[in-house]
């Protein structure tokens, strides 16, 4: 079987295609937030902005967690104010204010009822770690065994 120019042609505009598929609200809050918590890793480690970030938390961001908007407000008003004009013009701590303000902004006004909240575990945000809640009537069975 002999597979001609035009097969490939085919093949290769229907990949190109598809990666120019749109990005959705969700895909792209999912996207964004995996940039910043890679983005705030490397200022907490870089020898040049170590002692600028200090102050900062580190931050697991979890898009299914209603804490999460309150935390990124905080974080940003942090990292808006810091101390020295130096630590502010940091171009690596000038890209993660510009992209912790664009997530702040997509969740707040373009996705506003596309995320769906799953947990309001707030130490999630700050530990990595969320600890499953019961419901009352799950706790319930759970002592009467």
């Amino acid at each position: 079987m002999k597979l001609g120019p035009a097969t490939f042609i085919c093949f290769f505009s229907l990949m190109w295609l598809t990666e120019c598929a749109p990005l959705t609200c969700y895909s792209r809050v999912l996207g964004l937030s995996k940039e910043i918590m890679d983005l705030l890793e490397k200022v907490h480690n870089y020898h040049r902005t170590k002692t600028c970030v200090e102050i900062l938390p580190k931050m697991f961001i979890d898009v299914h967690n209603s804490c999460l908007m309150p935390r990124l407000r905080d974080f940003l008003y942090v990292v808006e104010n810091l101390p020295t004009q130096y630590c502010k013009e940091r171009p690596r701590i000038v890209l993660l204010k510009r992209k912790v303000r664009n997530l702040y902004a997509i969740i707040s006004k373009v996705c506003h009822r596309d995320l769906v909240y799953f947990t309001d575990d707030c130490e999630a945000i700050d530990t990595g770690h969320s600890v499953p809640r019961y419901g009352e009537d799950r706790l319930q069975l759970l002592e009467e065994r």
